[in-house]
């Protein structure tokens, strides 16, 4: 291809092929997974060795602890997303926020509302939840918006 027009280009064609296709749900379920495992893990572990410290306050920590950690999982793996980390990093602690408040909504719906036994209950509150987060961090999140500049000739 002409250098020329090379320059004109946004992105190489190559980039493309590394966002995951159809996968990336499915690695996007197994991380979260993983990390929901490990960080009841850590909090267990660390409430039995911190008894002087409220549990809420062990487990939100920990949960906060995990945030950049999976962040960082989910950029590379789950999206395959170029985005900045400036723009990334605050917008998916924004959805991580809009998650637990509408894992509280779901819940209060779900479990009060129509009183769902509470099995089923929580399998469709983290369904409904996962699923949104997933769609809001591919669209917004992780999503490297490119601004078309003027260049000049």
């Amino acid at each position: 291809m002409n250098v020329a027009l090379e320059s004109l280009m946004h992105a190489p064609p190559e980039q493309g092929a590394m966002r995951p296709t159809g996968g990336g749900i499915v690695v996007f379920l197994m991380i979260g997974a993983c990390a929901a495992a490990s960080c009841v893990v850590v909090s267990t572990g660390l409430i039995w060795v911190l008894p002087m410290v409220e549990s809420w306050l062990v487990s939100a920590f920990c949960y906060a602890a995990f945030i950049v950690p999976v962040y960082l999982l989910h950029r590379r793996f789950s999206f395959g997303s170029e985005a900045p980390h400036g723009q990334a990093l605050p917008r998916y602690v924004a959805v991580q926020m809009m998650a637990l408040g509408l894992a509280t909504m779901f819940s209060l719906l779900l479990h009060g509302t129509f009183a769902l036994p509470s099995l089923l209950a929580a399998i469709l509150v983290i369904a409904l939840t996962s699923g949104l987060n997933y769609l809001v961090l591919r669209a917004w999140a992780f999503n490297r918006e490119r601004r078309l500049e003027a260049r000049p000739a």
